[in-house]
């Protein structure tokens, strides 16, 4: 399920930290995708996209690794930066099986206007 698009300042504070952390992956790494999640407890992984000759995650899949990692149990909402026009199954598939249905995934595009937000059905 997705809403239109929606500008940064429409998110909640703590939404609006989590798209801003993966703009900055993203134009920080030179890569094509920045992401943040954020746990249960309020804590916030930030990652881009892994491209190496033996391994290769999108920068969604790689913060919700980061997370598991560091011993997260549940997930309140993810962001993604790229300049794609929607967040790939794949991607919210680890969001899901993390934080469960319905957890809310931001799509922005490189200028931070968030123009998807979808849920991890």
């Amino acid at each position: 399920m997705t809403e239109s698009a929606a500008s940064l300042d429409a998110l909640d504070a703590e939404d609006r930290k989590i798209v801003t952390l993966a703009r900055s992956a993203r134009a920080r790494n030179g890569v094509p995708e920045g992401a943040a999640v954020r746990d249960e407890t309020g804590r916030t992984y930030v990652a881009g996209t892994v491209s190496l000759a033996s391994l290769s995650l999108s920068a969604l899949r790689t913060a919700v690794a980061m997370a598991v990692a560091s011993g997260a149990e549940s997930l309140e909402a993810a962001a993604v930066v790229s300049t794609e026009g929607a967040v790939a199954a794949e991607d919210l598939a680890a969001v899901r099986d993390l934080g469960g249905a319905g957890t809310p995934v931001f799509l922005a595009g490189p200028d931070g206007v968030v123009r998807v937000r979808a849920q991890a059905n």
